[in-house]
């Protein structure tokens, strides 16, 4: 289990969509045809709020099983191996950087048509789509921040009831792309 870090918030960086696409190619060639798509998700992919200065990406694949044969070639990249990580069909990765020991992109795998790619993706588009609604999320994270500090997995656990609420919202909106 990785060990929780501080949780720092920083304004939106409008580099991090172009970064973002970067860390997906790099995937796709690194490890070939396994990956379908690579979607960015998480704060960073919200423009206009703040945001821990970590990328969250959406690696698509095949299969489970074709991305496990390639967990060598991801822990070369520089990932660590985290495995299901609590969420059943999930493939969850980390990259810190090797010179400040800070993160900078998690991977939260999963096979194609899984519900979990539509359910991150779904909470992404609807902010996304709603300036206002953004702004209360952003409020939410810097309240947790304020009460966790240094401990990032409180600081999910603190904001969890406010994103399953908007999660929830969105999915039955049908605004997920």
């Amino acid at each position: 289990m990785p060990a929780p870090i501080p949780v720092n918030l920083v304004s939106h960086d409008p580099a991090w969509a172009n970064q973002a696409q970067r860390e997906g190619e790099r995937l796709k060639s690194a490890i070939g045809d396994v990956i379908v798509a690579v979607h960015h998700i998480g704060s960073t992919a919200i423009p206009g709020i703040c945001a821990k200065p970590i990328l969250d990406l959406i690696p698509v694949v095949r299969s489970l099983a074709a991305l496990d044969i390639e967990r060598q070639t991801m822990e070369k990249l520089g990932y660590a191996w985290w495995g299901e990580y609590g969420l059943s069909g999930r493939r969850y990765c980390t990259f810190d950087d090797a010179e400040t020991g800070h993160r900078v992109a998690q991977l939260h795998c999963f096979e194609q048509g899984s519900l979990e790619i539509t359910r991150h993706l779904a909470f992404r588009d609807y902010l996304r789509s709603s300036p206002e609604l953004a702004r209360e999320y952003e409020a939410e994270k810097l309240r947790c921040q304020d009460q966790h500090p240094n401990d990032s997995h409180a600081y999910g656990d603190c904001k969890a009831a406010w994103i399953r609420r908007i999660e929830a919202l969105a999915l039955s909106t049908g605004r997920a792309q």
